[in-house]
């Protein structure tokens, strides 16, 4: 499962188009759709209900939503820790534990 996956995941599964949640996400379409299918391979479940002429989720996607979504958002907490650190300069340092006293 990789970040990149969920996110379009999530995307899809807001718009129920694979065609609007590619330019959303300034992706070929065809990139979208294999970060889905790569993504339910992944999972071992399909997500989306493609057998009508619109996309809806299944009971897995429904399941996957919620926890996709947050990883997504902890992964942009993260980044923006990160950055804050970076722009206030403070280097690297050990972390405390056993080997912090090495």
């Amino acid at each position: 499962m990789q970040l990149q996956q969920l996110r379009a995941f999530c995307e899809v599964a807001t718009e129920l188009s694979i065609t609007r949640a590619a330019r959303n996400l300034h992706y070929a379409q065809s990139t979208v759709t294999t970060q889905i299918k790569n993504l339910e391979e992944a999972v071992g479940a399909e997500l989306f209900d493609r057998s009508r002429r619109r996309l809806s989720l299944t009971d897995a996607g429904l399941r996957l939503l919620p926890h996709a979504e947050r990883i997504i958002d902890i992964a942009a907490a993260a980044r923006r820790e990160i950055a804050m650190v970076t722009r206030h300069g403070h280097g690297p340092r050990r972390p405390a534990g056993p080997r912090a006293l090495l």
